[in-house]
């Protein structure tokens, strides 16, 4: 299960990862089975960086963030899922006079494919497409930096992994592009490097990369994680200005992540991460952490039960 993508922007620092059957990882639920749970995550930041420029901000002290959210994932067949994620974001600062916001934020959707695997010398090598697309789910608005829960903008996401296993030790990189439209605000001109008499701001679209490696065995995942984000284009926050939509947000982050199946229970599962940020360009240098909880409902299971009790 998973969401957000993935991904801590300036404004929400939002890192809903979870560990069991993500768009983000190499796990595949089975045929007709159902992965879904409920997600806690915090992350707060009070040092950013405006531009390349290091610094806080005492008008705004320290900006965090509360993301309780829903995920499901469920198994076409073995090499086809579908995936959703959906969020509910509160932010606040604690100083300063801006009022914190909050509301659900972005349905999230991924068709994940094992596309090819193969036993290459002593371990497994495993291809995998993935597709996304997330759109606001509630009227909520992007330009009140930091404080917005999201940018509004709708995200159509591909992605390309590959996985490699041997024994209970792992590694997988992935490539993402996201191609982002554009979003309308609530006013009838705006500035970033130069005036624009126009309420439609365009979204520069973003790449991001990820490597992950740990241990990965029946009813435990435990992996290292570090991801880049970066933004195809935009502009630097001004000097003591707020930051807007359409900023390059780049960052780099480093974390830990992990996946506990209930021995007494296998089908319910503990998942967890922790997360901070190394570097960044436009971005709160956030840290964070998320817990989850999710049970797998198996439909063949109960198909087979319905199947027996018509025969009797």
């Amino acid at each position: 299960m998973k969401k957000i993508f993935l991904i801590v922007l300036f404004t929400t620092s939002l890192s809903c990862a979870c560990l069991s059957q993500t768009d983000i990882d190499a796990i595949m639920m089975e045929k007709n089975a159902f992965c879904v749970g409920p997600m806690f995550g915090y992350s707060s930041w009070k040092n950013y960086w405006e531009g390349t420029l290091k610094r806080e901000n005492l008008n705004l002290g320290t900006v965090s963030t509360k993301v309780f959210s829903v995920m499901g994932n469920y198994g076409i067949n073995n090499k086809l899922n579908v995936l959703f994620g959906l969020p509910y974001v509160v932010t606040k600062a604690s100083a300063g006079q801006l009022n914190g916001q909050e509301g659900v934020q972005d349905l999230s959707l991924w068709i994940k494919w094992k596309a090819y695997s193969k036993k290459v010398t002593s371990g497994r090598l495993s291809l995998f497409a993935i597709g996304g697309y997330g759109f606001p789910a509630s009227d909520y608005t992007g330009d009140f930096l930091p404080m917005s829960i999201g940018l509004e903008s709708k995200n159509l996401s591909l992605r390309g992994m590959a996985d490699y296993q041997r024994g209970p030790w792992f590694g997988t990189v992935s490539g993402t592009y996201v191609i982002r439209s554009n979003i309308e605000l609530d006013r009838d001109a705006y500035y970033t490097t130069e005036m624009h008499y126009s309420n439609e701001v365009d979204m520069p679209d973003a790449a991001s990369f990820n490597i992950r490696a740990g241990y990965r065995d029946k009813g435990l995942i435990a992996e290292a994680v570090f991801d880049h984000w970066n933004t195809l284009g935009g502009f630097d926050i001004t000097r003591n200005n707020m930051p807007f939509p359409s900023n390059e947000m780049d960052m780099s982050r480093i974390g830990f992540n992990f996946k506990y199946d209930m021995p007494f229970h296998p089908p319910l599962s503990l998942t967890g991460n922790v997360m901070t940020t190394i570097a960044g360009r436009n971005v709160g240098q956030a840290t964070g952490f998320n817990a989850g909880i999710f049970y797998v409902i198996d439909f063949t299971k109960k198909k087979k039960t319905d199947s027996d009790d018509s025969k009797k």
